[in-house]
C-alpha cells in the first residue's frame, strides 16, 4: 500500500499549458503516474501533451474522472485554483506553487473548513515538492529516480532535505513508501500531525522520518501525538541549529518568533517525547537504518 496516492489515482495539472507545469507535467507522466489531463480556462476542448484540457476543474471531475490535482498556478490565482479544486470535489491537491499571499492562504483554510470532514479535500503546500509513492505515482516535481520502493514514510517541510533523504535510503538499499512534503510556508494546507495518522494506517509503512526546521509548533504537536497514537518508530531531523533568532532562513514558515521555535528546543522536546534524532543532515539515512535493524 502508500497513503493518498497510488498507480490508479486520476491526476490533472492545474496550469497545465504554462511552461512550468507543461515540463513537471511531462515528467510524471514519463514517471508512470496516471496523468488524465489538465486545466487552463480558456483552452478547453485542445489537447495538450495528447492529453485533454478542460476549462474548469469540474469538468475535468465530470468527463475524466479526475480525484488528484497538482497546482502549477502563479502566486495571485493560486488560491482561487485551490478553492476550485475542492468545490469540484477533487480528493487531493497539491500546491507546488511559492509565494502565495498569506492572507490568501487564511481564506482558502477557512473555505476548507466548511465542507463536512468526509467530503473535505486534502491539501498539501504550497511551497512544497509534493508526493511520491515510488514506483507508483509522482504527483510532484521531485526527482523520481531517487526513490525506490520500500516501508520508510517520510514527511518534510524542505524539499531538498526530502530529496537528500531519500537517496541516502537508496544508497542504503532502503525504500520508501511514500513521501509527503507539507510545504515551507507559515500556513499549509496539513500538518506533520496530520500525515502521521495516514502512515499509522498504513500497513506497509514500518517507520516515519520526519524533516522539520525552525519556526512554528508543528514538529512538538507532531511529537506529542505520535508518543500516545503512533504505533511506529519516529526519527526527526531539524534544521537550523545554528540560525540567529528573527531572522527568516530560506523558508517563509522558517523563522523563530517565539519559545520553543529553535532547532535546539524542538530537538530536545521531541527526545523527551521519545523522538529518535538525527543529529545532522547526513546522519539521515544512517539513522533510520539503525532503527529499522532494531526492529
Amino acid at each position: 500500500m502508500s497513503i493518498l496516492i497510488n498507480e490508479k489515482t486520476r491526476i490533472i495539472v492545474q496550469g497545465f499549458t504554462g511552461k512550468i507545469g507543461t515540463f513537471h507535467a511531462e515528467d510524471m507522466i514519463k514517471y508512470g503516474s496516471n496523468v488524465v489531463g489538465g486545466v487552463t480556462p480558456g483552452k478547453g476542448g485542445q489537447k495538450h501533451l495528447d492529453l485533454p484540457v478542460f476549462n474548469t476543474v469540474k469538468e475535468a471531475v465530470q468527463q475524466a474522472g479526475a480525484e488528484a490535482s497538482i497546482i502549477f498556478v502563479p502566486p495571485a490565482f493560486a488560491a482561487d485554483s485551490i478553492m476550485e479544486a475542492a468545490d469540484a470535489g477533487i480528493k487531493y491537491c497539491v500546491a507546488i506553487t511559492d509565494g502565495i499571499p498569506t492572507q490568501d492562504m487564511m481564506t482558502v483554510k477557512n473555505y476548507l473548513r466548511r465542507f463536512p470532514k468526509e467530503k473535505r479535500m486534502l491539501l498539501t503546500g504550497p511551497n512544497c515538492a509534493g508526493t511520491i509513492s515510488p514506483g507508483r505515482s509522482m504527483l510532484g516535481i521531485m526527482p523520481g529516480h531517487i526513490y525506490i520502493q520500500g516501508n520508510v514514510g517520510i514527511i518534510g517541510r524542505s524539499g531538498t532535505l526530502g530529496y537528500e533523504a531519500a537517496d541516502q535510503l537508496r544508497m542504503l538499499g532502503i525504500g520508501i513508501s511514500t513521501s509527503v512534503g507539507i510545504g515551507g510556508d507559515p500556513i499549509t494546507g496539513s500538518s506533520f500531525r496530520d500525515i502521521l495518522e495516514f502512515f499509522e494506517s498504513d500497513p506497509e509503512t514500518k517507520v516515519v522520518l520526519m524533516i522539520g526546521e525552525i519556526g512554528g509548533p508543528q514538529e512538538v504537536d507532531a511529537g506529542v501525538f505520535a508518543k500516545d497514537n503512533l504505533s511506529k518508530p519516529l526519527i526527526s531531523y531539524i534544521a537550523g541549529l545554528t540560525a540567529p533568532e528573527g531572522k527568516r532562513m530560506g523558508h517563509a514558515g522558517a523563522i523563530i518568533s517565539s519559545a520553543g521555535e529553535g532547532a535546539a528546543e524542538k530537538v530536545a522536546l521531541l527526545r523527551e517525547l521519545g523522538v529518535t534524532i538525527s543529529a545532522t543532515p547526513s546522519d539521515m539515512g544512517k539513522t533510520v537504518a539503525e532503527v529499522l535493524n532494531k526492529m
